[in-house]
């Protein structure tokens, strides 16, 4: 035959040296690769396939008991039956030791601790973590939050128990936070449970029985009293410092004043005694008779006359006054000598 019948054209068929695919089994591949790719996106879905990593969320990828860590967020594969996955948070995240955070409700096994000085106490402290290595924290140990709990509570209890009651009602919460912290800390570092502490706080401190917190009250009222004496007693001390200082300078100042008085005084009487004696090597006799009439002059007014009678008889003493020229005593000469008469007779 030298050509193809019109029916053998319609039907799409040529000659075997044409080489030409049929059509119609042009379209069952096509339905056929359609029909595979529907069925291996239902097995995708179907078996869970995807899974999405959240911004706050770490994955762990467990393939044939082997497990990797899946940081990275958004959606991901894995092979069904092979591969599974399991997420850990990673926000910061929290527990209370000491009450409840549901009921507010005192859990007093927890809260209940002895300080240095032998006194109860009680104490809430709230645990702020983190899961820093997601494939530690699911197979390095069982219950990760159960042994921060736990070491948490040991180490709270150990540095409670080193500190005076008044320093953990008081001043030394701080101090106490930060030492727990540390000791916390250090123990996370030697488990190494993929935990991690973020920060742990007191959240409330009292005495564990209302007698006891009383009397508590009255010694915090005590110290505020004894603060407040010990601030007026400074205030009152700076006020007074000022007008003492000037005081003892003046005395000082007087005092130097006086020195200096005496010291130039001493300096002229020694100055003066030289040049006396300068004109006492000059003359003496003179000079002798001259400070004896000069003493005498010092020393006579001060002094009472006795002038007894040549027969022995009669005594009489007259002050030396009116003889110096003095009004005071001028009656006396007169009162003597009118008694003088009275004895002769």
């Amino acid at each position: 035959m030298s050509g193809d019948s019109p029916r053998n054209k319609r039907n799409g068929f040529t000659t075997m040296d044409g080489g030409q695919r049929p059509p119609r089994q042009k379209r069952m591949g096509k339905n056929v690769g359609i029909a595979a790719a529907v069925i291996i996106v239902i097995l995708v879905l179907g078996f869970n396939a995807t899974y999405e990593i959240k911004e706050q969320e770490q994955a762990v990828l467990i393939t044939l008991g082997q497990a990797s860590a899946v940081t990275e967020p958004g959606l991901h594969f894995k092979i069904p039956f092979i591969q599974q996955v399991r997420k850990v948070n990673t926000t910061i995240q929290g527990f209370a030791i000491g009450y409840s955070t549901d009921s507010n409700s005192v859990n007093e096994d927890e809260s209940l601790m002895i300080t240095s000085d032998f006194n109860f106490i009680d104490v809430d402290f709230y645990v702020e973590y983190r899961y820093s290595d997601p494939v530690k924290a699911l197979y390095a140990s069982r219950d990760p939050l159960k042994i921060l709990r736990n070491i948490s509570q040991s180490c709270i209890r150990n540095v409670i128990g080193s500190y005076p009651v008044d320093d953990v009602l008081t001043t030394g919460k701080n101090e106490i936070q930060a030492a727990i912290k540390e000791m916390i800390l250090a123990q996370l570092e030697t488990q190494d449970i993929g935990v991690q502490l973020v920060n742990i706080t007191i959240q409330d401190s009292e005495p564990p029985t209302a007698e006891v917190m009383e009397a508590f009250k009255a010694v915090e009222t005590a110290k505020q009293g004894k603060e407040t004496a010990l601030n007026n007693a400074n205030k009152y001390r700076n006020e007074q410092l000022p007008s003492a200082q000037a005081r003892a300078d003046g005395i000082i100042k007087d005092a130097e004043a006086q020195k200096t008085e005496r010291i130039n005084e001493a300096t002229a009487q020694v100055a003066r005694f030289n040049a006396m004696y300068q004109e006492y090597i000059k003359n003496p006799a003179v000079t002798k008779q001259r400070m004896f009439y000069e003493a005498m002059e010092e020393v006579l007014p001060g002094l009472k006359v006795i002038i007894e009678s040549p027969g022995g008889d009669m005594q009489t003493i007259y002050p030396i006054e009116p003889f110096t020229g003095s009004t005071d005593n001028a009656a006396v000469p007169d009162q003597a000598a009118s008694e003088t008469p009275a004895e002769n007779n």
